[in-house]
């Protein structure tokens, strides 16, 4: 499989998922003239023409982050419970990141917004991130004992939260410090280099 990506985009998500579940892939860096690491225009690859893009072994292109990661559990066997509310559970929170989180933090990714746009996210990201929090409780994981899907996508709109300074409560905090420290974590990290390079963080490209 090819990840196509951009260093701290929301494909760090599928990154973090991948190596998590011990899947062989091929990433590939897209930049936001939409020109692939080896020069193709990325717009033949996905028409949509954002990240993330996971090219399949027989070439089919899935795009959306919710279904990449659901297609990396499935074919991993991992990462998703197969049956119960913790299913549900998992794919519930992935879907409110992929949606509220993200769509909220746009305005911090155009010079254009205005500082009436971005405060008003501002004001709606920290109420998602409480919610988040009450989530999590005490428990290592989003959902339960063990990482599902839920956790690489939070861990990426943790680091969104860090780089433009929106208030998380501690238990938060907390998580993704943890977080970082596991292998599949570090590892993407340092893939992208954004463990040596932090001004790389953060890039998205919807």
């Amino acid at each position: 499989m090819i990840l196509y990506c951009a260093p701290g985009g929301c494909s760090l998500a599928d990154h973090i998922a991948l190596i998590e579940a011990g899947l062989p892939y091929k990433l590939v860096r897209v930049d936001r003239d939409r020109r692939t690491e080896d020069g193709r225009d990325f717009m033949t690859i996905n028409s949509k023409g954002y990240l993330p893009a996971l090219e399949l072994d027989d070439g089919t292109i899935l795009t959306e982050n919710l279904a990449i990661l659901v297609y990396i559990a499935h074919q991993a066997g991992a990462l998703l419970p197969e049956e119960g509310l913790d299913r549900w559970r998992a794919l519930e929170a992935t879907s409110f990141m992929t949606t509220e989180f993200h769509r909220n933090f746009r305005p911090f990714f155009h010079h254009d917004a205005t500082q009436a746009e971005r405060a008003k996210a501002r004001r709606l990201l920290v109420t998602h991130f409480a919610t988040i929090a009450e989530q999590l409780g005490d428990r290592p994981f989003l959902i339960g004992d063990r990482m599902t899907i839920a956790d690489p996508y939070l861990v990426v709109m943790l680091m969104w939260a860090g780089k433009n300074e929106i208030e998380v409560p501690e238990r938060l905090t907390v998580y993704l410090a943890r977080m970082k420290k596991m292998p599949s974590v570090a590892r993407a990290l340092a893939d992208e280099g954004l463990s040596l390079n932090p001004r790389q963080w953060f890039t998205d490209q919807t």
